[in-house]
């Protein structure tokens, strides 16, 4: 059980940063070398998702209960404590 949370935390962190790179280029004006490790990170958010336990709806749903909570702690850890890095 531990190591499925382990996994579904790994996805959720790779598809997180990949999703925030890119949008660091676009709004903050940050560099363009950005989107290398945003595009690696989404290589291995898909990666990681064929590793998953199997395909049915209960682990999907578990899944995004894990994505649910990385989100907000990304959004508490990065985002509200260092706003320049957020909205």
């Amino acid at each position: 059980m531990l190591k499925t949370f382990g996994l579904f935390a790994l996805t959720a962190l790779a598809e997180i940063l990949g999703c925030w790179l890119p949008w660091l280029w676009l709004r903050q004006n940050a560099s363009i070398w950005l989107l290398l490790p945003a595009a690696l990170s989404l290589t291995a958010f898909a990666w990681l998702l064929s590793l998953h336990p199997t395909a049915s709806g209960r682990v999907y749903a578990a899944y995004g209960g894990v994505y649910i909570s990385a989100a907000l702690l990304w959004l508490w850890r990065v985002v509200a404590l260092n706003p320049a890095a957020g909205i």
